[in-house]
């Protein structure tokens, strides 16, 4: 009966560890690019989703991650303008909605590891401090950060009529090039929501690339629906290698 026991919670504590830490999946090829996903990186959490806030330290960390593998650094534009055969060990930082913290904690770190990421506006979300002008102008003058649209109020575009999803998408655009004075190319879903209709919408702006929140490394087949690595305030470092080798790290 004790055997029995033990064997029963061997066999949960497994099942636990497998589903939190996914070393079963298969590695994927270094050929492929890794784009990241970040929302604010912040050693305080405030009134969003704990998970959604990566302390800088971990986000020093996973630099050097990088850094130490020999990887380079691009934005999304960039990264979308490469021949296929050069996005081997590249990899794509992204930040959504425009925290002032992408300016005060997430920039100083790019900074000294020469990093690069892109940075997609909601100019009109509510709920967070967002980034000032002269913040969202300074680190573009730098040469390190891409500013890209994520709607003007952060909806949630399959849902929103066709009229309404193209108001949007349309004016995040035109506002991060009035601010930036560059044409904006790059797009986020918000809460990866969207549909078919949403996708022309995008491509009919002149953006080309538009990234989503499903979890996966690939080839970069379809600019419009690009798959990232969600790195959360709870991941581990184990847990960010395993992720960044297979995709995900958990179920």
């Amino acid at each position: 009966m004790i055997i029995a026991l033990v064997c029963v919670v061997l066999a949960l504590i497994a099942l636990y560890v497998s589903a939190h830490y996914n070393w079963w999946r298969k590695p994927v090829s270094a050929q492929h690019p890794r784009v990241l996903m970040y929302h604010s990186i912040n050693d305080t959490v405030m009134d969003i989703s704990p998970d959604l806030v990566v302390s800088p330290g971990a986000f020093e960390q996973q630099l050097q991650y990088f850094k130490k593998r020999d990887y380079r650094f691009y934005t999304v534009s960039e990264l979308i303008d490469l021949p296929e055969a050069e996005r081997a060990r590249a990899v794509a930082l992204t930040f959504d909605d425009g925290f002032e913290d992408n300016y005060s904690q997430m920039f100083p770190l790019l900074k000294h590891y020469d990093a690069k990421a892109t940075i997609y506006l909601a100019p009109e979300i509510e709920g967070i401090e967002r980034l000032s002008q002269d913040q969202i102008r300074e680190m573009l003058a730098s040469g390190l950060v891409e500013f890209g649209a994520h709607t003007l109020h952060h909806i949630n575009l399959d849902k929103a009529d066709e009229a309404d999803a193209q108001a949007e998408i349309e004016g995040s655009k035109a506002a991060v090039e009035a601010v930036t004075g560059q044409p904006c190319r790059a797009f986020a879903y918000p809460f990866g929501r969207y549909n078919d209709s949403n996708v022309a919408q995008v491509q009919a702006t002149g953006m080309d690339s538009a990234v989503t929140v499903k979890k996966g490394i690939g080839p970069l087949s379809d600019p419009f629906r690009i798959k990232r690595i969600s790195v959360l305030g709870s991941t581990n470092a184990l847990q960010f290698h395993l992720a960044m080798t297979r995709g995900r790290y958990r179920v």
